[in-house]
């Protein structure tokens, strides 16, 4: 049976709102020491606007999971976009702390959304190639914001013009959302344009059940009895855990721990974060080849090597060589995740269990890194690295008991 593969305008819509998703991440990292002096609150204050849109995140992740077969994805892309550029807008004209977290949260709703019906639709049209370059272009977004906001302050401009200007492109793209509402109703085989449903004789991934919106519907407390589905959401929470622990607390390790400079330890973090984008974008074509199942399993052991490196004791170099090869590794480990979801929960309860598992990513990636930070203020930095190692082989094993579960 030939491949269906998604329409040119939808991929590039999805890698676009996935770009969105990662710019206001960038924006706030540069803009913060002039909104606080503008705003007349402490540095930080900023914990109080990033719990706000945390808060909003978990909740609209989780909702937009259960609600995506009623409202359908295209209305729901569209209506959270439209959200989230309310929300920037109001970032812009906000005159104290307390509207801004306010917005915060607004923000967090629609991104939230966002994310998870994007990887609910993607999960069911989308193979591993463009699942693994969709989350690529978060990365692209997160890299932009900071440039859109230096640009803004190096031109004698208020840090409230750069938020305006990404309202504005939201605007736009949930324009465009609507514009395409029922272009979205379609999914084809999960498989579609990844070469999934050559069988046997191709891809080692078999083809999947059609999406879970053409299904007759199943109660909310089928989807919650599920093992898988709580498995599933565990093993996002470890990744994001991983993947955001290594890269805020990196610097840190290796400027007070290894002895390397400032400017050295920084080239080192951006290159983990390099090594996560084309990672993404090679892994892409190679699970599309030798299926998603073998590149993930294989991803989870080469970041339990990655972490590894990272914890034992010696020079600078070989934990820089932990974090690439950490950030590599774990690059297709979160599409791969949403995209093999219907796999073990079944294409009925897929949807719901990506929105769990997308708001389980979010609260991995605020709460654990935190409590490593406390680890790490009660016995040294040197503690990252055990801790890595310790959270790539649980997520091993969460996987191969999904897996054993599955089967």
């Amino acid at each position: 049976m030939p491949a269906i593969r998604p329409r040119a305008s939808l991929l590039l819509l999805a890698y676009l709102a996935f770009v969105s998703l990662g710019l206001p991440d960038g924006l706030i990292g540069v803009g913060w020491p002039s909104m606080r002096i503008d705003l007349g609150v402490p540095t930080e204050a900023v914990g109080v606007v990033l719990a706000a849109g945390t808060t909003g995140y978990l909740t609209s992740s989780v909702l937009a999971g259960f609600t995506l077969a009623r409202l359908g994805v295209g209305r729901l892309l569209a209506g959270s976009t439209l959200l989230a550029s309310l929300a920037l807008t109001g970032y812009a004209a906000a005159p104290d702390l307390a509207p801004l977290a306010g917005f915060a949260l607004v923000l967090g709703l629609g991104s939230g959304a966002v994310d998870s019906g994007l990887n609910a639709y993607a999960a069911g049209a989308f193979g591993p190639r463009h699942m693994n370059w969709m989350h690529a272009f978060f990365g692209l977004g997160v890299a932009i914001g900071p440039l859109i906001m230096t640009g803004v302050l190096s031109a004698g401009l208020a840090w409230r013009w750069g938020y305006g200007g990404v309202a504005a492109a939201q605007l736009a793209l949930a324009v465009a959302f609507a514009l395409t509402v029922r272009a979205w109703r379609d999914r084809g085989s999960t498989g579609a344009g990844a070469g999934d449903e050559r069988g046997p004789a191709g891809s080692a991934d078999p083809p999947l059940p059609a999406v879970a919106a053409t299904l007759a519907p199943v109660r909310v407390r089928d989807t919650l009895r599920l093992p898988a589905a709580w498995l599933g959401a565990l093993a996002f929470t470890v990744y994001v855990a991983i993947e955001m622990s290594a890269g805020l607390w990196a610097f840190l390790l290796l400027t007070e721990g290894r002895g390397l400079g400032a400017a050295a330890a920084g080239g080192a973090v951006s290159a983990y974060w390099g090594s996560l984008f084309v990672g993404r974008v090679v892994q892409g074509v190679v699970a599309e080849r030798l299926g998603s199942s073998g590149v993930l399993r294989g991803s989870l052991l080469g970041m339990a090597a990655g972490a590894a490196l990272i914890a034992v004791p010696g020079p600078a170099w070989l934990a820089v060589a932990g974090l690439v090869v950490v950030g590599f590794a774990a690059a297709p480990v979160f599409p791969l995740l949403t995209l093999t979801t219907a796999e073990r929960v079944g294409a009925a309860h897929a949807d719901r269990v990506i929105g769990l598992q997308i708001g389980a990513a979010g609260l991995g990636a605020a709460a654990v890194p935190a409590g490593i930070g406390v680890l790490i203020a009660g016995t040294s930095v040197e503690a990252l690295g055990p801790a890595l190692l310790v959270l790539a082989v649980l997520l091993v094993a969460i996987h191969a008991a999904g897996y054993r579960r599955t089967r």
